[in-house]
């Protein structure tokens, strides 16, 4: 029977079976979320605690974690149930899964680490459970210092998006502005904005606020410019020389040719300000500012009560998580125009 195939033939009958492999594979790495969660679940309530005494009694944690993970098992079951019945949903949620189980992976060994067996020191390395009853005690004043980390980051952020972005603009297009505004790039961009911040907040006629908003838009002014500069540098001149053709004055090249050209270069100066800009937030809340999460972050740790601090951490974490998400899902569809073109 074999002598009347041919060679082609042979190949899909040896390929099938490894197809079929693939796909079984496939299926078990997008179950393995599940699989890690339903683990990190039985481990927090069948496995015993190492007693520790806290305040004189002996700790006892809540359920709140085993909640936590209840509701991650449940939407976990339904996102695999559903992607047996849907290939879009199959290919994103395939695509997840290894992430997800390493986090609960991680989140089962933190547990393991700290509630089970108490291998980290306890005062340092809080259990999740208590992490999570932070976030829940402690919401009203997280909530209130998140608002003035955001108030400060986005003020500093646009103030030096503002000014940088009329700096590079106008520097790649007029000489004579690059001629004047090049020496300050070059005097103040290598040095790290932070390190103006104890002169500027001890400045008698500026108040706290304003000094962080000044150091962060400083951190900001830098990349921006740059990046805006070079991307109005590089635009060919015959683009210029069209424009003129179809009689576009000086003014109007700017929005009409210099911007629109240069976006790449601006979304690259966006994104590298935004990193600086939550740096050096974190650096003035810490060091000056009396409000933010970052100045609870210290204040909590002075107390060494870092159930806390990990709790600030974790909102830290989604703000600056959640900003940048934005920040790309507005660059992808400003410049979707790259795509097609490619």
């Amino acid at each position: 029977m074999k002598d009347n195939l041919t060679a082609w033939d042979l190949k899909q009958i040896e390929a099938k079976p490894q197809t079929l492999r693939s796909k079984l594979i496939n299926r078990f790495v997008s179950f393995l979320p599940v699989l890690t969660a339903l683990l990190a679940l039985l481990h927090y309530k069948l496995v015993p605690n190492k007693k520790v005494l806290i305040s004189f009694k002996v700790y006892e944690p809540t359920d709140l974690y085993a909640y936590f993970i209840g509701v991650f098992l449940a939407a976990f079951t339904l996102m695999f149930i559903v992607s047996l019945f849907s290939k879009r949903v199959y290919e994103k949620w395939r695509n997840t899964s290894p992430l997800l189980t390493a986090v609960f992976l991680l989140l089962f060994a933190y547990d393991y680490a700290t509630l089970k067996t108490r291998l980290l020191h306890v005062t340092y390395f809080p259990t999740i459970d208590d992490i999570l009853n932070a976030l829940i005690i402690q919401r009203e004043q997280l909530w209130n210092n998140f608002l003035h980390s955001v108030i400060l980051l986005f003020t500093g952020y646009f103030s030096g998006v503002a000014t940088g972005l009329v700096c590079g603009i106008l520097s790649g297009y007029i000489k004579k502005v690059r001629y004047w505004v090049m020496p300050l790039i070059k005097v103040l961009g290598p040095i790290p904005a932070n390190t103006w911040l104890p002169i500027i907040l001890v400045l008698p006629f500026i108040s706290l606020f304003q000094g962080a908003v000044f150091i962060i838009a400083l951190g900001v002014w830098y990349p921006m410019t740059m990046t805006t500069m070079n991307g109005v540098i590089n635009i060919p001149v015959h683009n210029y020389e069209a424009a003129k053709t179809f009689g576009v004055g000086k003014l109007k090249m700017i929005y009409k040719i210099a911007i629109p050209a240069s976006s790449p270069f601006i979304f690259q100066g966006l994104t590298q300000g935004m990193s600086i800009a939550c740096t050096v937030l974190l650096i003035a809340e810490m060091m000056g500012v009396e409000a933010g999460i970052g100045w609870y972050i210290n204040w909590q740790r002075g107390y060494a009560d870092f159930a806390n601090v990990y709790a600030a951490i974790i909102i830290l974490c989604l703000t600056f998580f959640a900003v940048n998400t934005i920040l790309n899902t507005v660059k992808n569809r400003v410049l979707r125009w790259q795509e097609d073109k490619a």
